[in-house]
């Protein structure tokens, strides 16, 4: 049985550092060899796996499962580098960090999101512009894939160095709240925080993400369990492909299922503006085959701000086979 508490940043904070946040349908204890740990995020990147979970695909697959929720995949990420989780998702930059410090494994890309990203300010303030942030208080989830991408690449292209503007460290769904209390002038954030800053007027689009970075979604995999693992990876996979239909064929279900996770969390917002956020969310289970170049671009960036050490050996970092493998059938 899941147990729903209040989404709080102490919450949260409390959960990802004990590592036993939720325990998931299927799952027969909090070690059991043959259940996979599976890490997600709150905001609406994570919420392909959520509905993963809660459709009965991975069942139906023959995988048993216990579930991680976290509110950013960065945090995924440190889950799976601690040997806490097995699989998990986030964007780019968090993958390449997760390899370099825990050699973690993409078998997958999940999604791309960069329509859910945006930078927005406060309403009142009628910013339209990246450099006009000057002087201001940014909302930013510091070593979050769109935090490191506003940090090094947004701000500098616009001419803002560090220092130039005040970042405000903070949880994603703590930023709405922080921009209505005019405690910070701008936010970094995702689906669907941005659609309720919007519909509530609380706060306007200076750009998305979309126009710089698709931000593809990796899914990764530790690499101990990905040796011992290979067929349930596969079947993972396969189940990937029929939430995809579901995206596709019944989004309106789909829509209600994740909905709900909001409301019993206590968001207050309607079905259509939910509907809204998620139509920003491309869900499309693939190893394309350009994702070696975008990773690479990515851990250039990393490596030049000095967050990595070198350039990850991409023949070990990405494992097309079980995709290929889920997609054919083998």
């Amino acid at each position: 049985m899941i147990h729903h508490a209040p989404m709080t940043r102490r919450f949260w904070l409390a959960a990802a550092g004990s590592g036993i946040l939720t325990v998931g349908l299927g799952a027969r204890g909090a070690h059991a060899l043959d259940a996979v740990r599976q890490g997600y995020q709150t905001n609406l990147w994570g919420m392909p796996t959520y509905y993963l979970l809660r459709s009965g695909l991975l069942e139906k697959h023959g995988i048993k499962f216990e579930e991680f929720a976290v509110p950013s995949g960065n945090l995924t990420m440190q889950q799976m580098v601690a040997r806490q989780v097995d699989m998990g998702t986030y964007a780019g930059p968090s993958f390449v960090l997760g390899h370099s410090r825990g050699g973690l494994v993409a078998i997958a890309v999940i999604e791309n999101v960069g329509r859910t990203t945006r930078v927005m300010a406060r309403r009142e303030l009628n910013l339209t512009r990246i450099e006009q942030l000057k002087g201001l208080k940014v909302a930013n989830q510091t070593g979050s894939s769109i935090g490191n991408i506003f940090v090094d690449t947004i701000a500098p292209s616009a001419g803002l160095k560090k220092g130039d503007y005040q970042e405000v460290r903070m949880d994603v769904n703590n930023m709405v709240a922080a921009i209505a209390a005019k405690t910070v002038d701008a936010m970094v954030n995702v689906e669907p925080y941005n659609t309720i800053a919007e519909t509530d007027g609380l706060a306007t689009t200076i750009m998305d993400y979309s126009s710089i970075d698709r931000m593809p979604v990796v899914m990764a995999a530790t690499p101990a369990f990905v040796e011992k693992n290979p067929d349930i990876i596969v079947a993972h996979l396969k189940a990937w492909h029929e939430v995809a239909q579901a995206f596709k064929q019944n989004p309106d279900k789909v829509a209600a299922s994740i909905f709900a996770f909001y409301t019993s969390k206590g968001y207050d917002m309607s079905a259509e503006t939910f509907k809204k956020a998620l139509t920003t969310i491309d869900v499309d289970p693939a190893f394309p085959s350009d994702l070696k170049g975008y990773l690479q671009k990515q851990a250039d960036i990393l490596l030049n701000e000095k967050k990595i050490s070198a350039v990850p050996d991409w023949s070990k970092a990405l494992r097309p086979e079980f995709m290929e493998r889920a997609r054919t059938g083998a």
